[in-house]
C-alpha cells in the first residue's frame, strides 16, 4: 500500500522526529515508492535520516553517508570554512578523523586547487570519504590519525583540519540514541573530559605542518580552553574561534 505524506508525517511524528514533515518530504522524495515503508520504519527505530537517505548536506554539497558511519553535522561547516580561509591554490590540507570525509570535499570546493589527504581509523568512514573525495589532488587513508598519512606530507601540511571526538566517556550514554547507537564509538569518545584525542593530535601535528601552518580542531564551548591549551603546550600560538549562530567552536593554532 501506497504511504501518504500525511501518513509518514504522523509515524514520524510519533517516533519523536522534531522535523517530521521535511523527513517525510525527504524521504518520499528520494525512494521508489514500495521502499518507503521499509525506510520508515528504519527512521522510526532510531537511524539517521542521512544514514537512511544515503547522503547529508554539508556547505551546500551531498556528502554520500553509509550506515554506521558518524554523519557531518552542520556546527562543523564552521571548521570547514574557518580552514578553508587559510588555504589557497596549491596548498596541501589534511583532514584528520576525516569521517566521511566532508571537510574536505568542502575545502577542496571552496579553494580550488588544494591537495586534500583525509585520514581515518574506521574502514567504513575510509569507504565514504573515497567516494567524497573524488579527483586527481584528492585522497583518503585507513590507520590511527597521522600513521595513516604519506610520510612525504612532513613538514609540508599547510592546513590540518581536525574534526576528533570530543564527547567525555561518561556523557556517551546520555547521548541522541541515533548517535550512541547508529555511529561508531570511535568517533564519539574523547576519553574521561573528552580531550585526549585533541592532546594526541597537538603533540604530533608540529613535524607535519609547513612553517606557518595551521591547525583547527573542532571543540565544544565547555572543552575550548583544554584544546587551546593542548595547542599551547605543544608550542602552537593558540585561539579560540566561535561561531554563535552555529553553535560551533575551533581552537586553532599555528605553527
Amino acid at each position: 500500500m501506497t504511504v501518504t505524506f500525511t501518513r509518514a508525517v504522523d509515524r514520524l511524528r510519533s517516533a519523536g522526529c522534531v522535523f517530521a514533515e521535511d523527513e517525510a518530504e525527504l524521504i518520499l522524495a528520494e525512494s521508489a515508492p514500495e521502499d518507503v515503508d521499509r525506510l520508515l520504519r528504519r527512521r522510526e527505530e532510531g537511524e539517521p535520516l542521512e544514514q537512511i537517505l544515503g547522503w547529508a548536506e554539508f556547505c551546500g554539497l551531498r556528502i554520500v553517508v553509509e550506515p554506521g558511519v558518524f554523519v557531518p553535522r552542520r556546527r562543523t561547516e564552521f571548521l570547514a570554512r574557518r580552514a578553508a580561509a587559510y588555504a589557497r591554490s596549491g596548498s596541501i590540507v589534511v583532514d584528520l578523523c576525516c569521517g566521511t570525509g566532508a571537510v574536505g570535499r568542502a575545502i577542496a570546493d571552496l579553494v580550488p586547487g588544494v591537495e586534500v589527504y583525509a585520514a581515518d581509523v574506521d574502514p567504513v568512514a575510509v569507504r565514504c570519504a573515497r567516494a567524497n573525495l573524488t579527483g586527481a589532488l584528492l585522497h583518503a587513508y585507513q590507520g590511527d590519525l597521522f600513521e595513516a598519512l604519506p610520510r612525504e606530507l612532513l613538514g609540508r601540511v599547510d592546513v590540518l583540519a581536525v574534526n576528533a571526538p570530543y564527547v567525555p566517556s561518561g556523557q556517551i550514554a546520555l547521548m541522541p540514541p541515533e548517535a550512541r547507537d547508529h555511529e561508531p564509538r570511535v568517533a564519539l569518545d574523547g576519553g574521561p573530559d573528552g580531550v585526549d584525542i585533541h592532546r594526541r593530535v597537538a603533540a604530533g601535528a608540529g613535524v607535519w605542518l609547513a612553517p606557518g601552518g595551521r591547525i583547527l580542531i573542532e571543540t565544544s564551548d565547555e572543552q575550548a580552553a583544554m584544546s587551546s591549551a593542548a595547542l599551547a603546550d605543544n608550542g602552537f600560538r593558540a585561539e579560540i574561534a566561535v561561531d554563535d549562530e552555529l553553535g560551533a567552536t575551533v581552537a586553532i593554532g599555528q605553527a
